[in-house]
C-alpha cells in the first residue's frame, strides 16, 4: 500500500512506507525505522526482516524467533492465563518462606552448557523453549523468590527470545525517545514542558501558529499534530537557509497536514508587516547585488537548498539509529515545509499569527521576541522555551519595561524520576519556559 492513499489509510494500522518506533525489550533500545519489505533490525547480533510488521496494528509485540531462513519475528498472542486472584494470593503464601540468603553465585547452579544451547537452536528450538530448559535446569530457581525467579526469567528472555514493541510515533513517543537517546538534537525538551509549551500558546484547531523551530522539527510536528490538518504552520528563520525539520516526517502526516507547514524567513515576514511590497524588496535585492555581493536569495533558491540540506541530513539521521540507510531510499514520506505562499502571508498581514512559539536554546532570547511580537494578532499568546534561566528573565525584564505583553510569568517545570524495581538511579530534570499575552502598543495602535 503506497502513501499517496492517504484517505483510505487506518492510521491504527502499519503499512508500506510508514515510519514506526520500535521498542526493543521493554525500552532497552528504541528504534526509528521505515517499513519495507527490504528494511532489516539488527536486534543483538541477528538481523531480522521488519516485513512481517506491515499490515500489523500499532501496540502488537513480536519476538524473534529462530526458523529455516535464518531469525526472524514472529507475533506474540498475549495469554489470560495466571489472572486468577486465588491463585495468586497462595503463591504469596508459599513465597514468604523463601529468601536469597543461601544463594551463593558461584556458576555452578546452571546443568545446561553452551554447547546444549547450540544444538538445541541448530534443532529449531525457539527461544521460549531455551529458556524454559535453562530455568528447569537451574538447581536455585526454585528457591528464589517471586520477585528474583521474575527477574531471572527476564534476563534470559531478553537474550535468548528478544521482544519487540510496534509503537505509533506521535508527540509522546518521539519526544521521549529521543530524550532518552538524543537529547541534545531537541534542545533537552521533555514531553512534559512540551505539553506546557502547547497549552500556554493555545494551540488550538484552525489556528494560524508562528514557530521558530530549532529542535529537530519536534515543536512543529507537535503543533501540526494538535492542528490536526486545520490552520498553518509557519516555522520561521532566521537567514538564508531554513532550520532542519527531519523529525516532521516520522510523524507520518498525510498530504494534506504536509501542505498545512510551510516555511517563511523572518526577514520577509517583518517586511511584509512594515509596508513593503515584495516587488520593492525584489528591486532593493537588485541593486545592492550590483553595488556588493547578494546577502539574500531567490525564493527560488532557497527551496533548493532546502531540498539539498533534508537529503544531506537523511545519512547523518540513518548512521545514528540503527536502520539501514536502504530503507529511506524505498519509500519516502509525503515533504514538508514548502515555502508559504503570497497568499498566506498577506493573510497573515491582514490578520496576524494567533499564536507563537520559540525553541530556538542558540538565539537570543530578547532579539527574536521582539522582531516577532508584532506578527501577532490582537491578544495573541506566546510561549518560549530555554534550557536555562537568565535568557528568558532577560527577555521578560524587557518585555514588562516596553509594556509589550501582559500575563507574563516564567516557569520550571521538572520531573523527577522515583528509584524503581527498573530505576537504579533517580534523576530531576529541570527546564525553564515564559508565556504571555501579547498587547499591541500605542504607536501601533495609531498606525
Amino acid at each position: 500500500m503506497s502513501l499517496q492513499n492517504d484517505s483510505t489509510q487506518n492510521p491504527r494500522v502499519t503499512w508500506e512506507g510508514c515510519s514506526v518506533l520500535l521498542d526493543i525489550n521493554d525500552g532497552d533500545r528504541l528504534v526509528f525505522a521505515r517499513l519495507s519489505p527490504a528494511a532489516t533490525v539488527k536486534i543483538g547480533n541477528k538481523n531480522c526482516s521488519l516485513q512481517p510488521l506491515i499490515g500489523c496494528p500499532f501496540g502488537s509485540l513480536f519476538q524473534v524467533d529462530n526458523g529455516p531462513k535464518g531469525p526472524y519475528l514472529s507475533l506474540v498472542v498475549p495469554s489470560t492465563e495466571g489472572n486468577d486472584l486465588h491463585e495468586t494470593k497462595e503463591y504469596q503464601l508459599k513465597d514468604e518462606s523463601k529468601d536469597n540468603r543461601a544463594l551463593v553465585d558461584n556458576n555452578k547452579a546452571q546443568n545446561l552448557t553452551g554447547e546444549d544451547i547450540d544444538e538445541m537452536r541448530r534443532q529449531g528450538a525457539t527461544g521460549e523453549e531455551i529458556v524454559e530448559a535453562l530455568i528447569s535446569n537451574s538447581a536455585t530457581y526454585e528457591k528464589k523468590t517471586s520477585f528474583s525467579q521474575e527477574k531471572y526469567r527476564l534476563k534470559k528472555q531478553k537474550k535468548y527470545s528478544p521482544r519487540v514493541l510496534l509503537r505509533r510515533p506521535f508527540c509522546r513517543s518521539i519526544c521521549e525517545a529521543y530524550f532518552k537517546k538524543y537529547p541534545a538534537r531537541i534542545g533537552f525538551l521533555r514531553v512534559d514542558t512540551l505539553s506546557l509549551l502547547l497549552s500556554m500558546a493555545n494551540i488550538t484547531a484552525h489556528s494560524d501558529v508562528l514557530v521558530v523551530d530549532m529542535v529537530g522539527g519536534l515543536l512543529t510536528g507537535a503543533v501540526a499534530e494538535r492542528l490536526g490538518g486545520t490552520g498553518y504552520v509557519c516555522n520561521a528563520y532566521l537567514g538564508d537557509t531554513p532550520y532542519s525539520i527531519d523529525i516532521v516526517r516520522i510523524f507520518n502526516f498525510s498530504g494534506e497536514i504536509c501542505k498545512r507547514i510551510v516555511r517563511s524567513p523572518v526577514a520577509g515576514l517583518c517586511s511584509i508587516q512594515d509596508g513593503v511590497s515584495k516587488s520593492e524588496i525584489q528591486s532593493n535585492e537588485q541593486i545592492s547585488s550590483q553595488d556588493s555581493f547578494p546577502h539574500s536569495i531567490s525564493t527560488e533558491e532557497t527551496s533548493i537548498s532546502s531540498e539539498n540540506g533534508t537529503l544531506d541530513l537523511i545519512p547523518e539521521m540513518m548512521t545514528a539509529s540503527p536502520t539501514p540507510p536502504q530503507v529511506a531510499r524505498t519509500c519516502k514520506s509525503t515533504k514538508a515545509g514548502e515555502s508559504a505562499s503570497q497568499d498566506a502571508i498577506n493573510l497573515w498581514k491582514e490578520n496576524g499569527f494567533s499564536s507563537l512559539l520559540i525553541a530556538a536554546p542558540e538565539l537570543d532570547a530578547w532579539s527574536i521576541v521582539e522582531e516577532l511580537l508584532p506578527l501577532l494578532s490582537y491578544s495573541a499568546s506566546f510561549a518560549i522555551y530555554h534550557q536555562y534561566l537568565q535568557p528568558l528573565a532577560t527577555c521578560m525584564h524587557n518585555l514588562q519595561l516596553g509594556k509589550m505583553a501582559i500575563g507574563l510569568q516564567i516557569s520550571e517545570p521538572w520531573l523527577r524520576e522515583y528509584q524503581g524495581s527498573t530505576i537504579k538511579n533517580p534523576s530531576v530534570h529541570a527546564d525553564e519556559c515564559i508565556w504571555g499575552v501579547y498587547s499591541k502598543r500605542d504607536k501601533d495602535l495609531q498606525q
